[in-house]
C-alpha cells in the first residue's frame, strides 16, 4: 500500500518540501526541497486505504479522527503544497477526477433543498452556540467575506467596509422598505436601518440567529424599523424597494436557482434594486467538496457564474453591476483562523477535540481554496429596469466616501468610530 500512495504523492508533489510517514514508520520525502518543510504522518492503515480511495474526504476525516498528524507545519501549509502543485483547475489524479465526475453527476440529488430540508441544513451549521461563533468572528458577528479597502485593515474595519460597500450599491433612499434574505445575526439589517432611515425585514431559517438578531434590535431600540422573522424567503408576498442577500445563495442549491430569482423578481418593486453577495467559482461548474458537504454545509453548493446568469435573465432582471472579490475572502478566513486557533482550548471546552480539528481543517481549507484554487466572491446588482440606477459606477464610490465619513473612517485609512445614529443607539458588537 505504501507503493501505491508513494506513486500518487510523487506525481502530485513536484515542488515543495513534503515528508510523509506511513503507518509502518517508513518516511519518504517528496518535492524539490524548496520552501517550508511539511511533515505528515498517517498513523493507521485504515486512513491510508481511505486516502487512496477518496483523498478529498479521507484526508480531513483522518485529521479529525487523529489518524493523520501534521508533525511539522500546519493544515494551511500542508494544503498549500497540494494546491500549488495541482493548480487552480485540477482535481488530482485520474481516480480523483473520476470521483469528481460522479459527484458532479449526483450534485442535483444532494441539493434538493425543500423548505423543510433547507431548515435542517441551516440548523446543522448556523444553530451552533453563539458563544462558539463569538470566539472568531468580528464584534458584529459578520459571517461572510469582509471587504479590505487596505491590506492592514483589522477584521472589524473590513467588515464595516463590507457593509458600506453593500449599502452604496443598494443606492438607498429614506423611507424605503428593505428585505434581507439570510439575515444572520442581524448586523447588516441593523446597520442599514440605523444609518439610512430605512425599514428592514430580515428572514432566516436559523433559530439561534433569529433569537440573537431580535434581541439586538430590541436592545438598540430599533424594533419599529427592523424586524427579523424565522421563515423561508419563498413564503414572502410583500414587495420591497431593495433586497440584499449576503452569504445565503450558497445554500439555495442549483435545482432552485430559477425559483430564487423568480421569487426575488416578484418581491422587487418596478424601480427596485437587489444586491446578491455569494461565494462562487472562477472555473466551470463542479461539485461541492465532499468534506464540506458531509460535515460543514449539507445541501450547499458554490456556483459558477455561468450557472447563475441564465436564471437571472429568465426571471426578467437586468444585471446592472458585477464585481468579483478575489483575495478578500482569503484574508477574512485568515483572520477567522487565527482567532479560532488562539481560542482553540475554549472551542474544545464547548464541544470537543474532534470538532475543533474539523473546524481547523474547514477554516484552513477554505482559506487555501481562495488563495490557490478557483474560489472567489461575486456581488451582482440586479434590477427589473435598466434605467433605475445612475449611468456610471461613480455613485458607488461617492456614496462609500460619504458613508465612511459617517462611520468615522475614510476608506483610505483610520479606525472606525461610533456611527452616527438616525434611530436608536449605535450598532455595537453585542450579539
Amino acid at each position: 500500500m505504501n507503493r501505491l500512495l508513494h506513486g500518487v504523492v510523487e506525481r502530485l508533489v513536484r515542488t515543495g518540501n513534503l515528508s510523509l510517514t506511513y503507518p509502518d514508520g517508513t518516511t519518504e520525502h517528496f518535492g524539490d526541497g524548496t520552501g517550508q518543510r511539511i511533515h505528515v504522518a498517517i498513523k493507521t492503515k485504515h486512513a491510508q486505504r481511505a486516502i487512496l480511495f477518496d483523498p478529498w474526504l479521507a484526508v480531513p476525516e483522518a485529521y479529525m479522527d487523529g489518524e493523520l498528524e501534521i508533525l511539522e507545519g500546519d493544515v494551511l501549509s500542508f494544503l498549500k503544497i497540494a494546491y500549488e502543485n495541482m493548480g487552480p483547475w485540477s482535481y488530482g489524479n485520474a481516480w480523483a477526477k473520476a470521483l469528481e465526475s460522479v459527484r458532479v453527476a449526483l450534485r442535483r440529488f444532494h441539493q434538493i433543498n425543500t423548505a423543510h430540508r433547507s431548515r435542517k441544513n441551516v440548523e446543522h451549521h448556523y444553530d451552533l452556540s453563539r458563544e462558539f461563533y463569538r470566539l472568531f468572528l468580528d464584534e458584529d458577528m459578520q459571517y461572510s467575506c469582509a471587504y479590505f479597502e487596505r491590506p492592514d485593515m483589522t477584521l472589524e474595519e473590513a467588515q464595516l467596509a463590507k457593509k458600506r460597500h453593500l449599502a452604496a450599491k443598494l443606492d438607498l433612499k429614506p423611507g424605503q422598505q428593505v428585505l434581507d434574505i439570510g439575515s444572520g445575526w442581524g448586523g447588516l439589517g441593523l446597520y442599514l436601518a440605523q444609518n439610512f432611515d430605512v425599514d428592514v425585514l430580515g428572514v432566516t431559517l436559523s433559530t439561534e440567529q433569529h433569537a440573537v438578531a431580535t434581541d439586538r434590535a430590541h436592545d438598540l431600540g430599533l424594533d419599529r424599523h427592523v424586524h427579523f422573522e424565522l421563515r423561508d424567503y419563498r413564503s414572502l408576498q410583500e414587495r420591497f424597494d431593495r433586497i440584499v442577500s449576503v452569504g445565503m445563495f450558497e445554500h439555495v442549491g442549483v435545482n432552485h436557482y430559477r425559483t430564487f430569482f423568480e421569487k426575488c423578481a416578484s418581491l422587487l418593486k418596478p424601480d427596485g434594486v437587489m444586491v446578491l453577495h455569494s461565494i462562487g467559482r472562477a472555473g466551470p461548474p463542479a461539485a461541492t467538496n465532499a468534506f464540506i458537504r458531509k460535515h460543514i454545509f449539507p445541501g450547499g453548493y458554490i456556483p459558477a457564474l455561468s450557472e447563475v446568469l441564465p436564471h437571472i435573465e429568465k426571471a426578467g432582471l437586468f444585471v446592472t453591476d458585477t464585481e468579483i472579490l478575489r483575495i478578500h475572502y482569503a484574508e477574512t478566513l485568515r483572520h477567522w483562523r487565527e482567532r479560532f486557533m488562539a481560542n482553540r482550548d475554549k472551542v474544545i471546552e464547548i464541544y470537543d477535540e474532534r470538532f475543533a480539528r474539523m473546524w481547523e481543517f474547514y477554516l484552513a481549507g477554505s482559506e487555501a481554496a481562495f488563495r490557490w484554487q478557483d474560489m472567489m466572491v461575486f456581488q451582482l446588482q440586479l434590477s427589473p429596469r435598466n434605467d433605475t440606477l445612475p449611468l456610471t459606477r461613480d455613485y458607488i464610490t461617492l456614496a462609500e466616501k460619504e458613508i465612511a465619513k459617517r462611520d468615522g473612517a475614510a476608506p483610505s485609512g483610520g479606525a472606525p468610530a461610533a456611527a452616527s445614529s438616525a434611530k436608536g443607539k449605535k450598532v455595537t458588537g453585542k450579539g
